[in-house]
Formats: structure tokens, C-alpha cells, sequence
């Protein structure tokens, strides 16, 4: 793989700056972003006075863990524009989160909120590999859901040429990334290999496209897959991160020099790291649930915002921006099986170790009797056949036995027998529930 790392020269002065500037920056922008909220938006003074603090209480950092959090029920409650913070005639743009259940959360930007949110996008693209004349092609959908038109704009503000293909038409991807030779793609990683699947399918060797960096973000995945994905397409993969309350993707990315963890522009955005049952911030290093609240966004300030999503802060290195570990699992997508806990990522895991599995699976959650369930629906690779899939199959029910210590089944399915999705995988069914 080639050397993509960018030059000192090609880094905003902040990416250089030491990190007393860095939080002296986070501090004024903080104080400021907490008065916005405050005097414009009513819940957030409604909440602010229900726990007793006022925007002039925020005089250091850790003041912060005074105020309230933000859920996602509580932007749901003030759907559509309770939280907005401008009059709804300066939102140039809404977008709205893909949840499943209820009503979606919508928010909202003025012009100067999609100039920071290309910017930073810009930002991550180039840490993560990209350059500018690049040619990108942006598979994330686009519409409501952040990712594709946040990929796109990004991609633009940094001088590349995009090639806004959206999801979908797994054939016209392939067909595309061969005649138009794109260096870098965003997109899902359960979608790329759906891609790298056709490609091999119509008998093109993925090694041997244009590719040199693919950035993924939208669902957890690890290491392994990394491994998997830079083997089968010879190229960096690196993470994004990213969610639609907070702004879209481009809040945190891994540097293809080190891809160590996802830098988060804390210029933009103050991270915190809770127990998740308490609600206590943990110091860095620590594992817990990250909370974010937004130092810039005009449109619609967002004050300790739980992300649900588990992770760490760790020290910066590429950047002087603490960094957050991969994400590997979110509170609200833990399995509990038997009183065991079990992420979908730790399944991911297990499989790519037994070279006769794909990575094309679903978690299957029934219950017989009073006892919890768990079916591992997975495809065996192509060039594996039925016997040595089987095989992999049980090995897999041994592993995850002696990994995780929770007995599961495993059902063994030919190639494109678990459910493709153009976007983010849906990788638990719930049958306890009706699916």
C-alpha cells in the first residue's frame, strides 16, 4: 500500500497546536456554546435550572459534568424544531437520524454549520489517506441520512472530484469504480464486501482497482475486518466517525499514518467518558460511554449528548486530539444471553479467524422456554464447500464458547443467504420480540 501520510505543511494550525492552546480554545467555545443553548433554545434552560447550573457556572473544563445530558427521547420529545437554536428561517439544510422505532430526530444547519461540517469532513478525509484531486466515490446513501451528502461536501471542500454514487445497484458500483478509477471510497464496510463479492463474482480481482484508501463509518467493525478488507483490495481502511445529533460523520477519523484510534477534532467537539449506569465521568483511559457536546453548531447546540456508543479516550499521537477507540459496541445493541453480555463485533471477530466463514452474518435472538437464544447465521465463503463450512461452523460454536463463555448455535448458509443491505447491516434479529 502506498505511503498516503499527509505533509506537516498540509495541516490546519490547530492540528499543530499544543494542547494548553487546544483547551483554551474548548474552553471559550464551550462557555459560548452554553449561553446559546441557554437563552435560545427553551428545553436546555428549562433543564439547566432543573439541575441548578447557568452558563456563567462553566468557569474550567470539568465544570461541564454539572449540566444535564441530552438523550436522543429528549430530542424525539421537542420533534421536529423545539431544539433549535435560530429562527427556522436560518436552517439552510435538515437532516433526520435512521432510527427504527418512533419518531426520527431531525436537525438542523445554518450555511455557516454545512461550511464547519465540510470542513471538518475535508479535514478527515485527508487524515484518513485522501488527497486533494482524488477521485472519490461517495457509496454512503444520501437523502436524510448524514453520510452521503457529508462525505460529498467534504470531499469538494478538499479538491476532489466526487463521484456521488449513493447505495444501491451493486453491479453499476463495481461497473463504475472499474471505468472511472476512483482512489478513495466511503461507504459501509458490510457494504464494501458486497461489493468486493461482485467484483469477484464478474471475475475482476479487487487488488487490482484504483482503489488506495476506503473510509468507512455507519457501524462498528474491527480489526479483523480491517485486516480482511486491506488483504482482499490491497489498500488502507480506516474509520470514521460520526452521528447525525451531533453534526454527521467527520467528529472523529483515524490517521492512515498510524490508524490507532479515531482522533477526535476536539477543536469542534468536548468528549467525555461516563459509566453508563451512573451517569459519573470516568477519567481518560477508561472504558464507558462517550458524551459529546458541540463547541460550534449554531443551528442546533447539543449539550452532553449521550452517544450510547462504548469506547475510551486515549492520548492523541498523529494529532494533539485525544483520541477515542475504535467503537466496537453501543449499549443499545449488547446482546445479553444468559446473563452473558455479547456485542455483534465480538461475533465479527471469531469469524474472520476461521478462514471458511465469511464475514456475512446475522445474530439471531429466540427464546425457548425461559431461556435466551442465540443463532449465528452465517454464509461460508465461496470457494469453501459444504463439508469444510460445517466444519468452521461448529469450530465457531467452540470459540465463541471459549472467547465469550456463552453457548451459541451456528447455522452454516451458502453464499448471499444472510439479507445484503446497501447501508448500515442489520446484524441482530430480535425474534423474542416479533424480529
Amino acid at each position: 500500500m502506498e505511503d498516503r501520510t499527509p505533509r506537516p505543511e498540509e495541516l490546519e494550525p490547530i492540528e499543530r497546536a499544543g494542547v494548553d492552546e487546544l483547551r483554551a480554545v474548548q474552553l471559550e467555545r464551550l462557555r459560548r456554546s452554553l449561553r446559546h443553548a441557554y437563552d435560545q433554545v427553551p428545553h436546555y434552560r428549562r433543564a439547566f435550572t432543573a439541575a441548578g447550573v447557568h452558563p456563567d457556572d462553566c468557569r474550567e473544563l470539568a465544570d461541564l459534568a454539572r449540566f444535564p445530558f441530552t438523550t436522543k427521547a429528549e430530542l424525539r420529545d421537542n420533534y421536529p424544531y423545539g431544539m433549535f437554536a435560530v429562527p427556522r428561517e436560518r436552517v439552510a439544510r435538515l437532516h433526520a437520524s435512521s432510527g427504527t422505532t418512533g419518531r426520527p430526530t431531525v436537525v438542523g444547519y445554518t450555511a455557516e454549520d454545512v461550511r464547519t461540517w465540510a470542513r471538518l469532513m475535508a479535514r478527515s478525509i485527508r487524515a484518513a489517506g485522501g488527497r486533494p484531486g482524488d477521485r472519490v466515490h461517495v457509496a454512503y446513501g444520501y437523502g436524510l441520512f448524514t453520510g452521503g451528502l457529508g462525505a460529498h461536501y467534504g470531499a469538494e471542500e478538499l479538491g476532489c472530484t466526487v463521484i456521488p454514487v449513493s447505495g444501491g445497484m451493486t453491479e453499476r458500483q463495481v461497473l463504475l469504480i472499474r471505468d472511472l478509477e476512483p482512489e478513495v471510497i466511503m461507504v459501509t464496510p458490510s457494504y464494501l464486501l458486497a461489493i468486493v463479492d461482485e467484483m469477484e463474482r464478474q471475475g475482476v480481482d479487487p487488488r487490482s482497482t484504483s482503489l488506495r484508501v476506503g473510509i468507512f463509518g455507519a457501524e462498528p467493525w474491527t480489526e479483523d475486518m480491517r485486516r480482511e478488507m486491506e488483504r482482499r483490495l490491497d489498500m488502507h481502511a480506516v474509520d470514521i466517525y460520526g452521528l447525525s445529533e451531533v453534526m454527521g460523520p467527520g467528529v472523529a477519523v483515524e490517521c492512515v499514518d498510524t490508524k490507532d484510534g479515531l482522533h477526535l477534532w476536539e477543536d469542534h467537539f468536548y468528549p467525555e467518558i461516563i459509566d453508563p449506569v451512573s451517569g459519573t465521568v470516568l477519567p481518560d483511559g477508561e472504558r464507558g460511554e462517550l458524551v459529546l457536546t458541540s463547541l460550534t453548531r449554531e443551528a442546533m447546540p447539543v449539550v452532553r449528548y449521550r452517544t450510547r456508543d462504548l469506547t475510551r479516550l486515549l492520548p492523541g499521537t498523529a494529532r494533539p486530539m485525544r483520541r477515542i477507540e475504535k467503537i466496537t459496541g453501543r449499549t443499545d445493541d449488547m446482546m445479553i444471553v444468559r446473563g452473558v453480555n455479547v456485542f455483534p463485533t465480538q461475533i465479527e471477530e471469531l469469524i474472520l479467524r476461521t478462514p471458511a466463514l465469511s464475514p456475512h452474518f446475522q445474530c439471531v435472538l429466540d427464546r425457548q422456554g425461559r431461556m435466551d437464544t442465540l443463532t449465528v447465521r452465517v454464509e461460508r465463503r465461496a470457494d469453501a464447500d459444504r463439508a469444510a463450512a460445517e466444519r468452521a461452523g461448529a469450530a465457531l460454536v467452540g470459540l465463541v464458547k471459549n472467547t465469550i463463555e456463552v453457548s451459541v448455535a451456528v447455522e452454516v448458509l451458502d453464499p448471499d443467504g444472510v439479507e445484503r443491505s446497501m447501508g448500515k447491516m442489520r446484524r441482530i434479529v430480535d425474534q423474542r420480540r416479533g424480529g
